[in-house]
């Protein structure tokens, strides 16, 4: 390992330490060396705050003239709720930058690089790259398509079931599992389920680990069948956003609206329109969306092809029976050719149970 290598693992580790704080803003590390010695290290925290680069400008101090600042991410050059990061850096007398990735976002894109060129300042890209763009995969599709990041996951015997037959479904995976999905939920603005879920388990949809962030609670619910006695009406614990179609009773809109509950109706006749319902969610900023659906509606959001990553836990079990629920319904595909396949994919083990990651490519 290189040096650069070294104090750049040191920015990816302050940006990782903030996974699902920074939404809808990338995840962002910083550290200036001078002399050998880290004088300045920073993290972007929060939405608005300042960026990983100014924390460790001003730890730093006089200190930063002559070094060298390793940052995850391209310094940004526009001026936001924050000043330009580039042009700090260069007033600062940095020697040096080494940056791990451009930014996605058009505005930046290049741009901060340029500034530092043209005040002299050496810089080196791709140093910790792979990783950086990997950590900012909610941020880099959201900069670009103003939509969410969508993440199906799904807690799963070996043979794909999620309930019995009897459709028993306490608990097919382990303590530890079910805790990494509270981890997950955390890193994630928005949560979604069907009104069927809610009918049928009344879940709370919150994330129970110290200092958790609960995410929005997306429902889909095309006819607005919704109990008004359930947890995410009544609780109060976390917002909840309910997706309709056109033709969704009024009165019972009504009803939910003046106990809190934001309702949106899609153009969707009798079925709330996924796609729009995405394209709503990205107005309002959310940047991430995990989806703990039935087997109906991950299918459907499948077969729009607008899942970006599944993450399966896979517990050592088989359920079996036609008549037990599957992680993914609808119509499937017609031909091995139709198929999914799932690229960049990775297993470990938790618990007694296997985490599965990958990544949706569609044909």
């Amino acid at each position: 390992m290189t040096s650069d290598e070294f104090y750049m693992g040191i920015a990816l580790q302050n940006a990782r330490a903030l996974k699902g704080q920074t939404d809808p803003n990338p995840l962002v590390g910083s550290v200036i060396v001078n002399d050998g010695r880290i004088v300045g290290t920073g993290a972007h925290l929060q939405a608005g705050g300042p960026h990983a680069e100014i924390h460790a400008l001003r730890m730093a101090g006089d200190s930063a003239r002559g070094g060298t600042i390793y940052v995850t991410l391209e310094p940004c050059s526009h001026h936001g709720r924050t000043g330009p990061c580039a042009e700090a850096i260069v007033q600062a007398g940095i020697k040096k930058a080494v940056i791990a990735t451009l930014d996605a976002n058009p505005v930046v894109e290049g741009n901060g690089v340029q500034i530092l060129r043209n005040a002299g300042i050496e810089v080196e890209i791709g140093i910790g790259g792979e990783e950086s763009r990997l950590m900012n995969e909610v941020f880099n599709k959201f900069i670009l398509a103003k939509r969410p990041f969508v993440t199906l996951k799904a807690g799963t015997a070996l043979d794909g079931k999620i309930a019995t037959r009897t459709f028993e479904s306490k608990w097919i995976t382990s303590e530890e599992a079910r805790h990494d999905v509270h981890l997950l939920r955390n890193e994630n603005m928005a949560i979604l389920v069907g009104v069927n879920t809610v009918i049928k388990d009344n879940p709370e949809l919150t994330t129970r680990i110290p200092n958790g962030r609960n995410p929005i609670r997306v429902i889909l619910d095309s006819s607005l069948n919704i109990p008004l006695d359930s947890k995410v009406v009544l609780d109060g614990l976390a917002e909840t956003w309910i997706f309709t179609a056109k033709e969704a009773d009024e009165h019972k809109e009504q009803l939910l609206i003046e106990k809190g509950i934001n309702v949106f109706r899609t153009s969707g006749e009798k079925r709330t329109d996924l796609e729009e319902v995405l394209d709503i969610l990205g107005e309002k900023l959310v940047s991430s969306l995990l989806i703990e659906g039935g087997g109906t509606v991950n299918a459907g959001f499948l077969e729009k092809k607008l899942i970006d990553k599944v993450v399966l836990y896979l517990a050592p079990k088989l359920i079996g029976g036609q008549a037990a629920p599957t992680f993914l319904a609808g119509q499937g595909a017609e031909t091995m050719a139709d198929v999914v396949d799932l690229e960049n994919t990775s297993m470990e083990r938790i618990g007694s149970d296997f985490k599965f990651i990958g990544y949706p490519v569609y044909k």
